[in-house]
């Protein structure tokens, strides 16, 4: 592809879902040009990456098909692998193929008050440049709930679900929260060594919702097609990421005869961050509405992180979350005690860090105030001018017992290996903690439940994703509320639910509400929800949690859900 062909500067245009083309534009509505990236010459040829319309699992020749029955789920046995009525029966034309061909097995689990039949698969679809040439494969799994006649149901709702990380893979969402099968984790005394066994998910979503985890590029089983460095710099990046998640979504449902369903997106963390950006990429490229968005944790906004210490928001956002840690430990955690903080922190707080350290009496109250809140030693908080940072606060609190808690959920705390030093270095009580028995228990998952077997690592996190990761001209400056507030005005029907854990100190729940507040009404305020619950970023790790998010996210997606 020539330079000539890239778009000029402004210019939109929908591409259907058959060429189902990846393109970059500067100065449109997705991308301004504050946000864009620079792209060096080298991956010029590459701006016209697209996900080519892959094959979906069909019919396979015997030499092609693992024979053996699936493993039983839960002791239940499968039916054998097959294309469920009603799916295309498409046959694979990939060549240079990086994955094995898809895999589908029929499951069934009993659960209070019903049983569910289900059809799993696991494959992967290509992104391809104009030349079709294989730059990538992203994997995934879906989970599309049987009817009795054993096929999909064409206008069923179906739900499209990614992690953040940038570098993490979706079985955070799989097994922790909605997919059939559930890995109890993110529990004070949770470790490596704990059993990978998962079990059948009571609260999982394919009650009211069919569902489809991917794997962006890097993560998972996804993996670029050559060691090159040009496909990781269109793919890892703010535009490239979104972009190609939309030609994914757009393939599938178009591949699955899916496109007359409700559509819905769920993204945690940096996934709650590129969700609103993938749903107006589909809406404008791809030609698919979304007809609500879940944002679980996420970050709609990165100026709060931007020169942390010199902007007085960073540390109004961050010490509600504190204060509930404190209160949670006390006892005492409620909305109406946080509602008090929360005042407090946008209020006279925020006033007394606008006069800044040289006002000390202004300093004296931030200080009297914050230790209350927290419970750290007021000596210690005047020292730091009455801005404590969250590493601080979690090690301090428990430095009597030699623990430090985990900014994913401040309640959860491990050992500190060096109590004396002066910064710790402390592995995280819940993201190192659940690292193993989560990647042991989706390898067996794929293996003996799937009947997928890719060669090769699967990456469950993916620090070189997260270093190489490309935000432009600096991640400061991105944000996606922009893209949230237009599919919310140009969409009457779109409703959005963004989920928070109290305790949760990687992205604090006041900054997503200060951020909400800004919103117009758009025709009904309730189109937008604000869920806070108890427990940190992965909530849901909590039983009582994880039942009332699943209430709430029903009652969006099915309204006569009782």
């Amino acid at each position: 592809m020539s330079q000539s062909e890239i778009k000029p500067e402004g210019q939109r245009h929908a591409s259907s879902l058959n060429s189902a083309s990846l393109s970059f534009y500067r100065g449109s509505s997705a991308s301004t040009s504050r946000c864009s990236m620079r792209i060096p010459p080298p991956i010029l040829p590459l701006l016209a990456a697209c996900l080519a319309a892959a094959p979906l699992p069909g019919d396979t020749d015997a030499a092609s098909q693992e024979t053996g029955s699936p493993v039983q789920a839960q002791g239940r046995p499968a039916a054998q692998e097959s294309r469920p009525q009603g799916q295309p029966d498409v046959r694979s034309s990939v060549q240079n193929q990086l994955l094995p061909q898809p895999s589908v097995t029929r499951h069934e689990i009993v659960l209070p008050g019903r049983t569910l039949r289900y059809t799993a698969t696991a494959g992967s679809l290509p992104v391809r440049d104009q030349d079709g040439r294989t730059l990538a494969e992203i994997a995934y799994i879906a989970y599309v709930l049987d009817h009795e006649n054993g096929s999909a149901a064409p206008r069923r709702p179906v739900s499209f679900a990614f992690n953040g990380g940038p570098g993490a893979a979706s079985a955070y969402l799989n097994l922790g929260l909605m997919g059939p099968r559930r890995l109890p984790f993110g529990r004070q005394g949770d470790g490596p060594s704990m059993p990978p066994v998962p079990i059948d998910n009571a609260e999982t979503w394919l009650d009211f919702t069919d569902l489809v985890f991917i794997d962006p590029v890097g993560t998972g089983y996804s993996r670029f097609a050559s060691s090159g460095d040009d496909a990781r710099r269109l793919l890892w990046s703010v535009e490239g990421d979104y972009r190609s998640l939309s030609r994914f979504i757009g393939n599938w449902l178009r591949l699955n005869d899916r496109l007359a369903s409700p559509k819905y997106l769920v993204g945690e963390s940096y996934g709650g961050f590129r969700a609103p950006k993938v749903a107006g990429e589909l809406q404008s490229a791809d030609g698919v509405g979304v007809s609500g968005i879940v944002m679980i944790s996420p970050v709609l906004d990165f100026t709060f992180q931007r020169d942390a210490r010199g902007s007085p928001l960073s540390w109004v956002v961050s010490l509600p979350g504190m204060a509930a840690v404190r209160l949670e430990r006390d006892g005492k955690l409620s909305r109406q005690a946080l509602a008090s903080v929360e005042a407090y922190a946008s209020g006279a707080y925020l006033a007394d860090l606008l006069k800044g350290p040289r006002d000390r009496q202004a300093v004296e109250r931030m200080s009297d105030q914050v230790a209350a809140l927290t419970g750290l030693d007021r000596g210690l908080v005047l020292r730091m001018g009455g801005k404590v940072d969250a590493g601080t606060f979690l090690r301090e609190l428990d430095r009597p017992s030699g623990r430090v808690g985990s900014p994913y959920d401040g309640a959860v705390t491990a050992f500190d290996p060096n109590p004396d030093a002066s910064r710790s270095r402390a592995p995280d009580a819940v993201l190192d903690a659940i690292t193993a028995p989560l990647t042991s228990a989706m390898l067996s998952h794929y293996a003996r439940d799937l009947k997928w077997r890719p060669e090769g690592r699967y990456m469950l996190l993916n620090e070189d994703t997260s270093r190489r990761w490309s935000y432009g001209q600096g991640r400061g400056d991105r944000e996606s509320m922009r893209e949230l507030g237009g599919a919310l005005a140009l969409d009457p029907g779109l409703k959005v639910i963004v989920a928070h854990g109290f305790a949760d100190l990687v992205t604090p729940y006041f900054e997503t509400k200060l951020l909400l507040d800004q919103l117009p009404t758009f025709g009904d305020s309730a189109r937008v929800k604000l869920e806070l619950l108890p427990g940190g970023h992965m909530f849901y790790s909590r039983d009582e949690s994880r039942i009332g998010f699943r209430a709430s996210v029903r009652q969006m997606m099915d309204p006569t859900a009782e």
